[in-house]
């Protein structure tokens, strides 16, 4: 078995509040989940207004596809043009 881990920063331009904040981020969370059926959490940054930190996980068998799963999800992540992402780390654990 195999956790596939994608840890996403984001820079959000032109937010000035939590709520404004909370609305992009809530869109990239519910789009993601509902395009790949994955889980994807909001992590670190949460009160920074112009910062976000997302996480995805996936388990599954073969390392190879999940990389590139996880590889497709950050570039839709980056594709719906709410935020720019900063950084991204893909992560697999072999258990």
């Amino acid at each position: 078995m195999t956790v596939g881990i994608a840890r996403v920063t984001f820079f959000i331009p032109g937010i000035m509040s939590l709520k404004a904040k909370r609305k992009v981020v809530k869109s990239i969370i519910e789009r993601s989940k509902h395009r790949f059926n994955v889980s994807v959490a909001e992590v670190d940054d949460q009160d920074l207004y112009q910062r976000a930190t997302i996480a995805v996980a996936v388990v599954g068998n073969d390392g190879r596809e999940m990389n590139s799963l996880l590889d497709r999800i950050v570039g839709f992540m980056e594709s719906l043009g709410l935020a720019e992402i900063m950084d991204h780390e893909i992560e697999l654990i072999q258990f």
